[in-house]
């Protein structure tokens, strides 16, 4: 799926970073439910959506980022449940710093922008021309 050859793809978040979360509070709202859930699936069955919530939270970006980087590789517009490129918006959002600590990453996230250039206008595509154009010139700075 994308990540690191050391890394056992049936295993969860919780097993991987060895922090294990508990129940999420009593008051939780459901995105905070849906988070613990994912933290307990292991890695190799998350699906587009599952990493674009997961991103979005800044979950466990050191496992997540590669993994939803080779889905951007083989398809720049992968689509969980609200449009096409919403994975890639989740990913263009993660923080500076951490593109910094991970060149090589940010190397692949530049490749990407690169592909979803190549594909010309946006909304041919049933994708939000102007939001995904707007993290991407957000990411590139």
């Amino acid at each position: 799926m994308g990540t690191s050859p050391d890394v056992d793809e049936s295993l969860s978040l919780e097993q991987i970073e060895d922090r294990h979360w508990g129940n999420p509070p009593a008051d939780a709202t459901r995105l905070i439910r849906t988070v613990y859930e994912l933290r307990h699936k292991p890695i190799g069955s998350l699906d587009v959506e599952d990493l674009r919530v997961l991103l979005l939270q800044q979950e466990s970006l050191d496992v997540l980022v590669p993994i939803a980087l080779t889905h951007l590789e083989q398809n720049p517009l992968a689509e969980g449940d609200f449009y096409p490129g919403d994975l890639l918006t989740a990913v263009l959002k993660i923080p500076q710093a951490y593109w910094q600590q991970h060149p090589d990453q940010r190397s692949r996230a530049s490749a990407v922008t690169g592909a979803v250039e190549s594909l010309g206008n946006l909304d041919d595509h049933d994708a939000p021309h102007d939001t995904i154009w707007q993290q991407i010139n957000m990411f590139r700075g």
